[in-house]
């Protein structure tokens, strides 16, 4: 069972030079058995349909902390489901700094972006020792058009991903700083809380840098909020562990931002 006082940091198997690369292993937990499938593709799929998914999914693959899944530029073949493990994308601006431009947890999809053009457009790399899944997206297509749920399914994380860019631009057009670390916070713990974690204690895998990078924010004024934020009772702060102490007044930021 998972404990849910705080998210835990997930283990790897070991830290030799060999395991820092990526590793592909034979799928060892089913779609049908794995506790991520209400939040992945099998949602909604029937015995048989789970089980033509389960032969379609047949490797997995362990990224150590810092490496990268897929950089931009590379040829597009494979989604990843993210098992085990947290994840950002980024990307590369002219001037040569990294752009966070999003952060991906257990049971969510990375690698859409490669979709459009049959190239990545942006880096994946691990914020922790982290697992996926392995989707080949030509065999995911054939099997989309042989069953309906799969197809929909599908249809329904893209737009997941829409609506979650639409949520990003509001962040970065039309709100303070207050109201965009809120935001962030409350985005992160209701998607934790949907994995079975605390609503309002986890530890956060991203640095403030790499949080300032995806709010639009610098370092400085984020190490400020949070200490306004604690400051204020709404949070107690200790490092990377965050408990919400007044989710009202957190909230209530956010509602303000959007009158």
């Amino acid at each position: 069972m998972l404990d849910k006082r705080e998210t835990p940091i997930m283990p790897f198997m070991n830290s030799t030079a060999d395991t820092q690369k990526l590793r592909l292993e034979p799928f060892k937990v089913a779609c049908s058995s794995c506790n991520l499938r209400e939040l992945c593709l099998p949602v909604g799929l029937n015995r048989e349909n789970l089980d033509r998914l389960d032969s379609l999914v047949a490797t997995r693959r362990q990224v150590a902390r810092g490496d990268t899944l897929f950089r931009a530029g590379d040829e597009f073949q494979s989604l990843y489901a993210v098992r085990t493990g947290f994840f950002k994308t980024c990307v590369s601006s002219e001037d040569g700094r990294d752009q966070v431009t999003g952060f991906q947890m257990a049971g969510e999809l990375l690698g859409l972006d490669g979709i459009s053009t049959d190239n990545h457009t942006c880096d994946a790399v691990a914020l922790e020792d982290s697992q996926v899944c392995v989707i080949p997206y030509d065999q995911l297509e054939g099997l989309s058009r042989e069953f309906s749920e799969l197809q929909h399914q599908f249809h329904k994380i893209m737009s997941r991903e829409i609506v979650r860019d639409h949520g990003v631009m509001l962040l970065l057009g039309s709100m303070r700083a207050e109201e965009r670390l809120a935001a962030f916070l409350l985005n992160l713990t209701q998607r934790l809380q949907a994995r079975g974690f605390s609503a309002s204690a986890l530890i956060l895998r991203m640095t403030r840098e790499e949080i300032g990078s995806y709010l639009g924010l610098k370092l400085e004024t984020v190490s400020r909020t949070f200490s306004k934020f604690q400051d204020d009772g709404i949070l107690e702060v200790k490092q990377r562990q965050i408990r919400i102490l007044d989710q009202d007044k957190l909230q209530g930021l956010v509602n303000g931002a959007n009158c």
